[in-house]
Parts: C-alpha cells; structure tokens; sequence
C-alpha cells in the first residue's frame, strides 16, 4: 500500500471520529454548547483540521446528519390491511426511538442547527424527515387509493411533524395523544375511515 493510500485511509479514519465525536458531543451537550476542541480531543484529531475541514458548528453538523450518525434507517409501515394499526404500530416505535435520551438530544440538536443553516435543514429533511414521510406516504396510498396524492402526502408530514413537535417541546408521545393523532389525521382523508 502507498503513503497516499495509506494518507486516505487515515484521513478518512479520522473524519469519521470527528463525526462520532461530533454525534456523542450534541447528545451530551446540545448544539449551543458544541466544542470543537473536545470534539477534536475525543476523535485524536488537531482542532485545525476540524476547521480545516467544517469552516462552521453547523456545516459540521450538517456531515453528521448526512452521513446518518444517530439517525437509524426508517423502517417501512406494516400493511396488514387495518390502516389505523398499522400507523399507530409504526408512531409507537417512531416515539420509542423519540424517547431515547441520545435520539432526543440529537434531533433537538440538529433542528437547532436546521434553524441556523439552510444546508443543513435540506440534509436534515432529506435523510432523516424525508424518510419517514415516505414510508407513510406510501402506505396511506395503499389504503386510500382513490385518495387524491396529496392528501397522503400532506397526512404524513403531519404525523411527523407532530411527533416531532412534541419532541421539541418535550412532550412524551402518550399511548392517549397517538390514538389521537392518528384518528384525527385519518378522519381528514377521504375514504380513509370505511377503510381503517
């Protein structure tokens, strides 16, 4: 192997302990206390070349978020053909993660972040919201076809939204609030509810 393989392969080691540096600092600390020195500290890192390499906390946080570190993959909805259990069983493992004490710090983290930077609200809805929107979308068009698209889209991002919210204003997810919200979204589709 040559030295600038060898260069490579250790560059890319270390960019990759900035950034579980950088999940684990927003989990302990939030995004207005984000350092960079124990950033670098903890990845081996020099502070230079945190900076070399992110000029800014929130492009920094923005190759967190885009590389998925703290974000598990979304999982799809079950479809077993009764659509308010099916979102309601997906909304109870989405508020389980929500619950996390690491999962709740970052996501506050990087919606503070998000707030601050329009590149890093894009990669903050395209890798973390976006998915889980999808995978909503798709299973509210399964069980209202002849729904009107954006309905299930809108559905979605309300669900969401929601679970977000709470979230942010650090309210659990009540077994009460997701029978809610899960009704409340479903009686404003058409056709939904002669399906559920």
């Amino acid at each position: 192997m040559s030295d600038t393989r060898r260069g490579r392969t250790r560059s890319e080691a270390v960019r990759r302990a900035v950034l579980e540096a950088t999940r684990d600092e927003l989990a302990a600390h939030g995004y207005d206390k984000l350092s960079i020195d124990r950033i670098a500290a903890a990845a081996g890192a020099g502070k230079q070349t945190v900076y070399r390499w992110y000029p800014s906390k929130s492009a920094l946080v923005a190759e967190c978020v885009l590389d998925g570190y703290g974000f598990p993959a979304t999982t799809p909805v079950p479809n077993t053909g009764a659509v308010r259990r099916d979102l309601r069983d997906w909304l109870e493992g989405f508020a389980d993660h929500l619950a996390e004490p690491q999962s709740a710090a970052l996501i506050r983290a990087s919606t503070a972040a998000a707030a601050e930077s329009d590149d890093v609200a894009r990669r903050f809805y395209d890798h973390v919201t976006a998915a889980s929107e999808d995978a909503l979308t798709a299973r509210l068009r399964d069980a209202a076809p002849t729904a009107r698209p954006a309905s299930a889209t809108a559905a979605a991002e309300a669900l969401v939204g929601a679970m977000l919210y709470r979230l942010l204003v650090r309210q659990p997810a009540t077994p009460e609030f997701l029978d809610s919200l899960v009704d409340t979204v479903l009686s404003g589709i058409q056709g939904m509810e002669s399906q559920s």
